[in-house]
């Protein structure tokens, strides 16, 4: 297994840090541990423009790098690291679902949800390979782009 360390120096020859956390404006809560597993609620990247325009479909208006599930996979890590305190204690993401606020004829749901696994695999190695789930909805809140949850183990 490999240590915290490991997965910030990652992160780090990534250029990349792991966002603050914002408590959820809901009554949820971001993330619950259960035994050894970890259950993360959906995070998202709003796209809604400040001024009420309409909220932007990817497919149409965003493109698939647009669609921000990157930057969704660093906030699920930066939750993991909440909650564990410690990146090194994730055993294995079990499972990843993704949801595409996508045009009706959109078809490269994979394509987006991609931009997380392949940070959760550049970051965590092996112990970030997962079961996914990618699809289309109609809609989604906040106007976010992609909403992602994971499921992961942890020792």
């Amino acid at each position: 297994m490999a240590s915290t360390s490991t997965a910030e120096e990652r992160l780090q020859a990534l250029g990349l840090s792991l966002p603050p956390i914002t408590p959820p404006r809901g009554s949820f809560r971001p993330y619950i541990v259960s035994g050894s597993t970890l259950y993360l609620s959906g995070k998202g990247a709003p796209l809604r423009e400040e001024n009420g325009l309409p909220i932007p479909k990817v497919g149409r208006e965003v493109s698939i790098e647009q669609a921000h599930a990157r930057e969704v996979a660093l906030h699920l890590l930066a939750l993991t690291r909440q909650a564990l305190g410690d990146l090194g204690r994730v055993r294995r993401v079990v499972k990843v679902f993704g949801m595409v606020n996508a045009d009706p004829d959109f078809t490269g749901h994979t394509e987006v949800i991609n931009g997380c696994s392949d940070l959760l695999v550049a970051v965590l190695g092996e112990r970030g390979e997962h079961a996914r789930s990618a699809i289309g909805v109609g809609s989604l809140p906040k106007g976010f782009a992609v909403e992602i949850e994971a499921v992961i183990e942890f020792d």
